[in-house]
């Protein structure tokens, strides 16, 4: 009774900390996550005694009462908070350290029917946001925070921000522990950082170009290939400057 309610209190605390919208302590025991976490430690305790079934049992009615879904084989340490929690799976040898923070729609899972260690394990004060997909066997490393809806398939270094799909490490810092700032929004934008890139590179080749083309006129200045191709540079030119004044126009 004493550890039950040590961990109630220990709950509380970590909600408060992590959730904005609560407003009384007693709004922690209607948490999907505070049951669905209350009823895993259950069944952990019967699963590594051997009692499978009942383990079982308890897992698959906590999953249809809070839409969370975590195997009674998992190892997951103190803090975790779920927030909302809906569609969040949790798979059998899944390994989660301290302070982790899920959103909902996170799924830690395997990638087939591969015996032993299959699922991630998660270091440390990471945060996974809403939808992303950890699959297969390999670490999070601490501090680390996996954006929305990122499908990540390999190892993340410590300290690290992943985004994308497949996710891709984009950001390496020491900053705050995420769930301490709990912050999903502020992500690097991988799409519009390639385009500009692409753009770059882009304007770079055609000065490179211009240049090559300038020098190689000088070099063969009575040349008749390079007459033609002024020639048609002034045509695309003067076709340009026309659909220009159309659309103006129009």
């Amino acid at each position: 009774m004493f550890h039950l309610i040590k961990y109630i209190k220990e709950e509380m605390q970590i909600i408060r900390e992590r959730d904005p919208a609560i407003k009384s302590s007693m709004e922690v025991f209607l948490y999907p996550s505070f049951k669905a976490i209350l009823r895993y430690r259950a069944a952990h305790w019967l699963y590594v005694r051997g009692h499978y079934f009942w383990a079982r049992w308890i897992s698959q009615r906590a999953a249809r009462k809070t839409g969370i879904e975590i195997h009674p084989g998992a190892t997951i340490g103190k803090g975790l908070f779920i927030d909302h929690g809906h569609g969040v799976i949790i798979g059998e040898t899944a390994v989660l350290g301290d302070n982790v923070t899920l959103y909902q729609g996170v799924t830690l899972g395997g990638t087939g029917k591969e015996s032993g260690k299959r699922h991630p394990t998660v270091g440390n004060n990471v945060m996974i946001s809403a939808g992303a997909k950890v699959l297969g066997s390999f670490k999070i490393g601490d501090n680390s925070k996996i954006g929305a809806g990122s499908v990540v398939l390999k190892e993340v270094p410590p300290n690290s921000t992943v985004v994308g799909i497949p996710g891709r490490v984009v950001r390496r810092r020491s900053e705050k522990a995420p769930q301490v700032e709990l912050n999903q929004t502020d992500l690097p934008d991988l799409v519009s950082n390639d385009l500009a890139e692409m753009s770059e590179e882009n304007r770079r080749l055609r000065h490179q170009l211009f240049l090559l083309c300038s020098h190689c006129r000088q070099l063969h200045e009575n040349d008749p290939f390079f007459q033609t191709m002024d020639k048609l540079e002034d045509d695309d030119a003067a076709a340009i400057a026309a659909d220009e004044k159309k659309g103006s126009i129009g």
